[in-house]
């Protein structure tokens, strides 16, 4: 039995494609909201309109939320795997499974493409030649393991050019920290060894690194240098604290993750536990979400795709607690990422199996806790909600608020910021910046006026406007019409689509009344405007002459200072930067042989002024524009 699709709907499932591919579904505002791969498109895709009774109630709901079906044909299922991740990481459709964090995860980086490698702490990976180690969730806890392992492994932090041939070392060198090539102590090639050391350990070849300093302890004392002798004892004992929290867990010394769940009301928490020689090195948390109503090898195969797309090292073998339908096309894709066969495993019995077991207890564990944590955190959110609804006399809660700030220094790079809280908490993805362009000098009372029009007239227009769908076509090798993977109509709009229940004016009277204007001009109603003065923190509403003043520990004040710290920190984090731009631009311009042309080449290519500091001149004269002469001046005058 099919269930009645809408006839365009219809029409689309009766001339789909069988080839492999990707497809994408679409609401009513052009939104992507589910994205999935099929070796048989028509087949997968025409299935979610058959025997309806026989969906799940989280399918039903998509279903019903369709009004339009895009497809990308591709040349094998191995293909469509690959797009489907990319396409799913581009949208994050809400009836995807997908890891709950907005942020990437933390890894160590070492730049290994460098003469002289430097250990940082990075969010995002690059092809750029270094080695990656992670993903990390606790980010205090992978400081605290670079604390400990520079008094073993003195990595370079300094932006110096390290010639050899500088004068003095900084204090780094006499505290033990650094192993200071800038002065000539120690050639490139002993510090690269020093570095490949560190790579090692990361990599969990802990036993190699430890035999090596102790046949160095062993050489140095019997050469009676017992001052040499005491610092490789002091190393072996950073690293015995280190490796202490690391178990042996299995006899077999072959590297492997091992990956479990826990499930409830639409939330998953995996459990992945890094084994590595056999040594249990350290295990990681991560959350989805959209899981409600999925089975266990639909939330394995979402979380290790999307996973694995970023992750810096993939094992050759992958202990999971059950089997996948699509265990085959995930390791081929997972093979062709490491290089290597790739093998995912569901232990039935031994070690293996112990190890699944305990992933799946700590992940059941985690999740209680977390759940305990978000619920706890909402409430006392919704709770200095309720208390602000009442102290500002509000017929409904303020669920949604928008705060607006305004910065400059003299009258200069004027900037305005938008900061957005739901249900008393940050939703930092609806925050937005404006640079003020029709205002001259130091005019708050303007700037925040150009703010509040280019804001709410883009929501009186997005409410006028009927949903628009334009799609570039490609022609698919069976003939048949396909799309190439779309541009996000409305992607980058939602901020601008809801309307608030109450904005936030920093600032007084003279605020208040200029936001006013705005609200009258544009004819915005239904909207609670208040403004926050910060020296006596007063609160001030339209038509009260007296300002309101909130008990100074009350939850309400407090939840209101969070929103305007908030706007006034992210307006004065991009003001910062827009600023720290110009003085560069003029910095560089001041460079001879250095112009316009030449000073963008250099921003985009290195970033920062310190970035094109630390640059070669071999380095500065591969950007575009710039010859060998010029890039030696430009690093004479840095």
């Amino acid at each position: 039995m099919e269930s009645k699709a809408r006839p365009e709907i219809q029409q689309k499932l009766d001339t789909l494609p069988t080839n492999p591919g990707v497809y994408l579904m679409k609401d009513d505002k052009g939104e992507v909201i589910y994205v999935g791969k099929a070796i048989n498109l028509r087949n997968r895709v025409r299935s979610y309109f058959h025997a309806p009774n026989g969906h799940d109630i989280k399918t039903l709901h998509l279903v019903d939320r369709i009004r339009d079906i895009e497809f990308i044909v591709t040349e094998s299922e191995l293909e469509a795997l690959v797009l489907e991740c990319n396409l799913i990481k581009r949208w994050k459709p809400h009836f995807n499974i997908r890891l709950k964090d907005d942020k990437r995860y933390p890894y160590i980086k070492v730049t290994w493409q460098e003469p002289f490698p430097k250990v940082l702490l990075t969010r995002r990976m690059e092809h750029d030649g270094a080695r990656y180690f992670g993903p990390f969730t606790a980010v205090w806890a992978v400081h605290e393991t670079l604390d400990t392992l520079r008094k073993v492994f003195p990595y370079l932090t300094c932006d110096r050019e390290i010639t050899g041939r500088d004068k003095r070392a900084c204090l780094y060198y006499d505290i033990g920290l650094c192993m200071a090539p800038c002065i000539g102590v120690s050639t490139r090639e002993e510090y690269r060894a020093m570095i490949d050391r560190l790579c090692m350990f990361l990599e969990g070849r802990t036993e190699e690194v430890t035999a090596a300093i102790r046949a160095r302890l062993d050489e140095a004392v019997a050469a009676l240098e017992f001052e040499r002798a005491a610092r490789y004892r002091d190393q072996l004992q950073a690293l015995a604290r280190i490796a202490e929290h690391q178990k042996v867990v299995s006899v077999a010394t072959t590297d492997q993750d091992v990956i479990a769940f826990a499930q409830d009301d639409g939330d998953a928490c995996v459990q992945v536990f890094f084994v590595r020689g056999g040594k249990l090195l350290g295990r990681e948390y991560f959350v989805l979400e959209g899981t409600e109503g999925e089975k266990a090898d639909q939330v394995l195969s979402s979380f290790i795709k999307q996973f694995y797309d970023e992750a810096a090292y993939v094992p050759p073998e992958i202990l999971l607690p059950e089997d996948l339908d699509e265990a085959q096309i995930i390791e081929a894709w997972l093979q062709s990422r490491r290089g290597q066969t790739v093998m995912l495993q569901v232990p039935r019995n031994g070690q293996g199996r112990e190890l699944v077991q305990m992933a799946e207890e700590n992940a059941q564990a985690t999740l209680t806790s977390l759940k305990a944590q978000w619920l706890a955190d909402e409430t006392k959110q919704m709770s200095a909600v309720a208390e602000l609804q009442e102290a500002l006399g509000l017929e409904n809660p303020p669920l949604r608020m928008e705060c607006y700030d305004i910065s400059n220094t003299q009258g200069t790079n004027s900037v305005g910021s938008m900061v957005v809280f739901e249900r008393g908490a940050a939703k930092k993805s609806d925050y937005r910046k404006f640079k003020i362009k029709t205002v001259e000098g130091a005019n708050d009372f303007a700037s925040l006026q150009e703010v509040l029009r280019r804001r709410f007239r883009r929501l009186v227009q997005l409410d006028q406007a009927e949903p628009e769908t334009s799609h570039a076509e490609s022609v698919a090798p069976s003939g048949q019409k396909s799309t190439r993977a779309p541009r996000s109509p409305s992607g980058k709009d939602d901020a601008w689509k809801r309307m608030p229940d109450l904005v936030i004016i920093d600032g007084g009277k003279g605020q208040l009344g200029a936001a006013q204007e705005v609200f009258a001009e544009l004819g915005i109603e239904g909207v609670h405007l208040i403004s926050l003065a910060k020296q006596e923190e007063e609160v001030f509403l339209p038509g009260r002459l007296a300002s309101l003043r909130l008990n100074r520990a009350s939850e309400a004040l407090k939840l209101l200072q969070r929103v305007r710290d908030e706007a006034h920190r992210f307006g004065i984090t991009y003001h910062r930067n827009l600023r720290a731009k110009r003085g560069l631009a003029s910095q560089l311009d001041s460079i001879p042989g250095i112009g316009p042309r030449r000073r963008r080449a250099l921003l985009a290519h290195f970033g920062s002024l310190d970035k094109i500091r630390e640059a070669s001149v071999e380095e500065l004269a591969t950007v575009e524009g710039m010859s060998r002469s010029a890039a030696k001046k430009l690093k004479e005058q840095l």
